[in-house]
């Protein structure tokens, strides 16, 4: 069980020895006066995980002085633990109610101190886990639709930029959907003397692009992420727009049942990763020649 480490400060010496006896399995104690300089310091360089001020009688003079140390404790994500008589709690939040993060009143046993203090630190630590967490989804989701735009002004300006092809001896036009990098620059390199190939690292970016721009054949990755091969697949024969392109599916996956599934949509072709060149070949000429 993880101990955590505690910084008291107030008068009252009963429930300091309740921390230090009969809680040490629970907590790593240390004492600090009421001296804002003290405090300070102590949350600097001792780093606790919660301040506990164990009140006795403390007068106006003492709760104002423990008080000032609020934006400290914000600074270094230290909560404030308020323990004391209902007398005390009450003097305490007239000051400033929204100082305090928990309120102990007494009576109440160490034990349940102990519960309550471990509880809170554990919930703010899950919350604060929720939060990276969306944070960090966030960021993916952003980083993805950033790549996406980029990708999508990428095959835009490819498009642009190709030459003018023969009227008598024009390129059929091949889009090549997958999320690996290497095998998009693989298979474009193998095929472009003879197609005109684009590129897509997702189905979302290859349907963006079939908005505006019409391709012979679809080498579809069958795996990946967010939209898998079959998705779009499933898209693509929905759209009267594209319902007719011919598609072949690239994948490494070799479970019969996961083949039986993805010949059920009926794709023009299946070739297996690592993709055979000469098979590539021949599976496109024989379908567009």
């Amino acid at each position: 069980m993880k101990k955590y480490k505690v910084l008291l400060a107030g008068k009252n010496n009963t429930a300091f020895d309740d921390f230090f006896k009969r809680l040490r399995d629970n907590f790593d104690s240390m004492t600090t006066s009421g001296r804002y300089e003290d405090i300070v310091n102590h949350l600097k360089y001792c780093e606790p995980d919660i301040f506990v001020y164990c009140m006795n009688y403390e007068n106006s003079e003492d709760i104002s002085k423990v008080i000032s140390v609020r934006e400290q404790l914000k600074k270094y994500n230290v909560p404030f633990v308020a323990v004391g008589s209902e007398d005390d709690c009450s003097s305490l939040t007239q000051y400033a109610a929204s100082a305090v993060d928990l309120l102990l009143i007494k009576p109440i046993s160490a034990n349940s101190i102990a519960g309550r203090i471990m509880e809170y630190l554990e919930e703010q630590q899950r919350l604060r886990e929720d939060a990276e967490r969306a944070k960090a989804e966030r960021l993916e989701k952003e980083e993805k639709k950033h790549m996406e735009e980029e990708e999508r002004k990428r095959l835009e300006q490819e498009e642009k930029e190709k030459p003018v092809q023969d009227a008598d001896s024009p390129k059929k036009h091949v889009l090549v959907v997958d999320d690996d990098p290497l095998m998009l620059k693989a298979i474009k390199e193998h095929l472009r003397d003879k197609y005109d190939v684009a590129t897509a690292h997702s189905g979302k970016i290859a349907l963006k692009f079939l908005e505006k721009k019409k391709t012979n054949l679809i080498l579809l990755d069958y795996a990946m992420p967010a939209e898998d091969g079959p998705m779009v697949l499933e898209k693509l024969h929905a759209n009267d727009a594209t319902r007719d392109i011919p598609v072949i599916f690239l994948t490494g996956i070799t479970e019969r049942g996961k083949i039986e599934k993805a010949l059920a949509q009926k794709p023009q072709g299946y070739l297996l990763k690592p993709v055979d060149h000469d098979k590539l070949i021949e599976s496109i000429e024989r379908i567009i020649g």
